[in-house]
């Protein structure tokens, strides 16, 4: 098991998230399943955390109420290598969810994901500051980042 792993708090969703997740994502799964006891906070014999891969990351999710709730302080960020793979995520992610800024997303359970090409560091850290600039304007108009478009941009600046 890895030293370090992503906690995240659920009202009482934590199943049905981790599932998800894990048929979105190649080399995933749900891995344990934990219930709550008599006498304890949660509602006898219901889910209380489930433990899963994401991509081989580990991940514990927890039915802990309505006490917190998810914001954009904390985002999972997604490297993608192709247009394709980019838009079948927004498109997975979004669903019941809805979409941001700049590559960003909220899922309908409320976590915040960032979908990323590759390419767009490569973009980004072009040597001539023009270049650089027309990138970052040209991101700031997407939602969900389009590959060409910033290849265009770049050439443009």
């Amino acid at each position: 098991m890895q030293k370090i792993s992503t906690f995240l708090w659920f009202d009482n969703r934590a199943e049905e998230a981790a599932k998800f997740y894990a048929s979105i994502f190649k080399n995933s799964k749900i891995l344990s399943v934990a219930r709550y006891p008599e006498g304890s906070p949660g509602p006898a014999g219901s889910v209380m955390t489930v433990t899963f891969e994401l991509e081989g990351k580990a991940f514990i999710a927890l039915n802990g109420g309505p006490l917190y709730k998810f914001t954009e302080a904390i985002s999972f960020f997604v490297n993608c290598e192709t247009q394709e793979e980019v838009d079948t995520l927004w498109e997975k992610l979004t669903e019941g969810g809805e979409p941001g800024q700049c590559g960003w997303l909220k899922d309908k359970f409320g976590v915040s994901w960032q979908i990323v090409p590759t390419a767009l560091g490569e973009l980004l850290g072009a040597k001539d500051p023009a270049k650089s600039k027309s990138v970052v304007q040209a991101m700031l108009q997407m939602k969900k980042l389009d590959i060409q478009a910033l290849k265009q941009a770049y050439e443009q600046g």
